[in-house]
């Protein structure tokens, strides 16, 4: 399956689109549509985030064409991941939706997570409740993920 225009149209709303890298909510460089530039650093625990610096050949204005280019390869991973650790059949809105969280939460938290328990048990009403759960950052509640898991969970019952 593919990821919708519906929901690559919410992944860019609640992502945001920025040629230029920035710390996100987690303290990671991201850039273009949430791609986190260095894997390594959200390794790090989260108070010693700010110690990882933007490297000085990705501190620049990045095309339109370069930020297309990285969103269409990390959703076609996240694909990838959301049929390999869901191989059941999904509808539309329920694979955009897995697709959404796994971009947002990474697909090591999807592959050990009670979502895709649920998912696998095709408990599909548990599953769209458990996405709800997954709003905090650094153990604090974050009004923006509780109105994307929200969003998900809408896309998830569509």
């Amino acid at each position: 399956m593919k990821v919708s225009a519906k929901a690559l149209k919410a992944i860019k709303h609640h992502e945001g689109t920025r040629q230029r890298p920035y710390r996100c909510s987690a303290l990671l460089h991201t850039i273009g549509v949430g791609h986190v530039l260095y894997p390594a650093q959200g390794k790090l625990p989260i108070d010693q985030r700010m110690g990882f610096l933007l490297r000085p050949e990705d501190d620049r204005l990045w095309s339109m064409e370069e930020v297309d280019g990285i969103l269409a390869s990390d959703l076609r991973r996240f694909e990838l991941g959301v049929e390999k650790f869901c191989p059941v059949t999904l509808t539309q809105g329920q694979f955009d939706s897995l697709v959404s969280f796994s971009f947002n939460c990474g697909l090591g938290t999807l592959q050990r997570s009670t979502l895709r328990q649920k998912v696998l048990r095709n408990d599909m009403e548990g599953a769209a409740e458990e996405l709800l759960k997954y709003c905090m950052v650094g153990g604090k509640p974050l009004k923006g993920l509780q109105n994307r898991r929200r969003d998900e969970r809408a896309l998830f019952l569509s």
